[in-house]
């Protein structure tokens, strides 16, 4: 073989190396790759950006090699409709909150929020310290679900009406949007009540679908446009003084993973839960001066008012508790760690 035939042979495989070389040096594919659902749209201030936050930071610490896709509300299942696909393993995942869940077993609504009950750091100490989270594993697992306790946000708003209310016999008739086992304290003041998901509250308070309506806090609300219909916004939210949130994740999926990945899913929880305390407690007084500009009244139930609401949750959290020996154990739980807590609040807080 002469010199240039050499050259050019010598060229050809370099080139060909070359090609090779470029073609393996592509982005490797990530080890785990998981969908998850969000219940609530990324738009929704608070609620929106966490399982966003959660799969970007389990993205940095596993350096790529578990990447969660966060899906808007619908793109894999409706808001709410998570439980079931995440128990078979048609979706990975879901990010929501236990409430959500109530109507496979009312149990789910007391991980959730209850009336009358604790502000976040309470709550959060009993789910944590006190039993809560076990219990909600415990029953999670029956239907092949694992539960982490994955963010928590401070008191909501009690109501959107269009007139004022004052006196509780104007409820009477009312279609409402209302949230877990809250509800069934407004139908004992003869209050239609339905669980409609975030996106589906503002065209039925438009259309009249519904007459009044809950959701969250007024940072969360006003995203969701509720001052625009409904002018008069009532406080506080007897109903959920503090609301936690859930990782969803179906248990095969879940004893599939590492150690490792286990612990980022965990710690990027435990995170969210801080995170979304201190911002939600950080952004309502904006919201609630910007719903004043835009016409809405804020007001505060009259302590009478407040009276029969908690007499009518009594009356509802026995029938609960007679009905479902799961509502039982957790109220036995919920009792016990507040009744002790007691000892702490009473001392420790002015």
């Amino acid at each position: 073989m002469n010199l240039s035939k050499l050259l050019k042979t010598v060229a050809m495989v370099g080139f060909a190396g070359a090609v090779t070389v470029s073609m393996s040096a592509d982005p490797v594919e990530a080890k785990t790759r998981w969908k998850m659902h969000a219940a609530f749209a990324s738009t929704v201030a608070v609620i929106g950006p966490p399982p966003r936050r959660l799969a970007a930071a389990v993205d940095a610490m596993s350096d790529g090699d578990f990447a969660i896709k966060v899906e808007e509300p619908g793109a894999l299942v409706g808001g709410y409709a998570y439980y079931d696909p995440v128990s078979q393993g048609a979706i990975d995942s879901a990010w929501g909150t236990p409430g959500a869940n109530q109507g496979k077993n009312s149990v789910y609504a007391f991980f959730s929020t209850w009336p009358f009950g604790p502000a976040a750091p309470e709550f959060a100490a009993w789910m944590l310290h006190g039993g809560g989270v076990q219990l909600a594993e415990e029953t999670y697992a029956r239907d092949n679900i694992k539960y982490l306790l994955c963010g928590m946000i401070p008191p909501e708003t009690s109501g959107w009406f269009r007139e004022p209310i004052t006196s509780l016999d104007q409820l009477k008739g009312l279609k409402m949007r209302f949230f877990g086992v809250g509800a069934k304290v407004m139908q004992k003041f003869g209050v239609s009540t339905q669980q409609l998901a975030a996106a589906d509250i503002y065209p039925a308070l438009e259309r009249g679908t519904i007459d009044a309506t809950e959701f969250s806090m007024p940072a969360i609300d006003i995203t969701l446009g509720l001052n625009q219909i409904a002018k008069h916004n009532y406080f506080p939210g007897w109903h959920q003084q503090s609301t936690s949130n859930e990782l969803l994740v179906n248990m095969d999926k879940w004893n599939g993973l590492t150690d490792g990945q286990r612990a980022m899913l965990e710690t990027g929880c435990l995170a969210e839960l801080a995170r979304m305390i201190a911002e939600g407690e950080a952004s309502q007084f904006e919201a609630m001066q910007a719903n004043v500009a835009s016409g809405v009244t804020n007001h505060r139930w009259p302590d009478e008012i407040l009276a029969q609401f908690e007499a009518a949750w009594e009356e509802v959290l026995a029938e609960e508790i007679a009905a479902n020996p799961d509502v039982k154990k957790a109220w036995d739980s919920i009792s016990t760690f507040r009744s002790n807590f007691k000892i702490w609040k009473d001392m420790g807080y002015l």
